[in-house]
């Protein structure tokens, strides 16, 4: 995710009130977005990417802002971790697959039939601006999307059904 598209996404988070708690980031790359929610005040954060080299990179990132102690790097498949996953909720789970990825949606619909979110939790998907996203994925109601230039991100909220 490029740096104006983070600011955007991080300007509309702070005004949601839950850079907070858990954060789990999939498809982590470097791990500057979860880095970057660490540095926020989110509590925790687990990064998930499958290449040994980048998960190098992303412990490297996390000594050097002195942020290794409030997180763990997973080096898996998203598929896997999100199965296997037995651990407590997140408050917020980043994605920022490849865009030309063609698994974006069914990876939606993992996380949310999966036991990662909570009430409340939010879902960020970077995606392709040509990719239109549902409005509601199980559990997760979009409530906003944004397009800047090549990038775009949906913010959803995981609603667990009052009976």
């Amino acid at each position: 995710m490029i740096d104006r598209v983070k600011e955007s996404l991080f300007a509309i988070l702070s005004g949601y009130d839950v850079i907070h708690g858990r954060v789990l980031d999939l498809f982590a790359g470097t791990g500057s977005i979860g880095i970057e929610f660490l540095s926020r005040g989110a509590a925790w954060a687990d990064f998930v990417e499958q290449r040994a080299a980048v998960c190098k990179v992303i412990r490297e990132n996390l000594a050097h802002t002195k942020l290794a102690d409030r997180a763990k790097v997973h080096q898996t498949s998203v598929e896997t971790f999100i199965a296997q996953w037995a651990g407590e909720p997140y408050d917020i789970i980043m994605m920022d697959p490849p865009y030309a990825s063609p698994t974006i949606e069914a990876t939606i619909g993992a996380v949310a039939a999966s036991r990662l979110p909570r009430d409340g939790s939010l879902l960020v998907v970077g995606h392709w601006p040509r990719l239109t996203l549902q409005e509601q994925y199980g559990r997760f109601q979009q409530l906003t999307t944004r397009t800047l230039g090549d990038s775009s991100f949906s913010i959803y909220e995981f609603i667990v059904d009052e009976q």
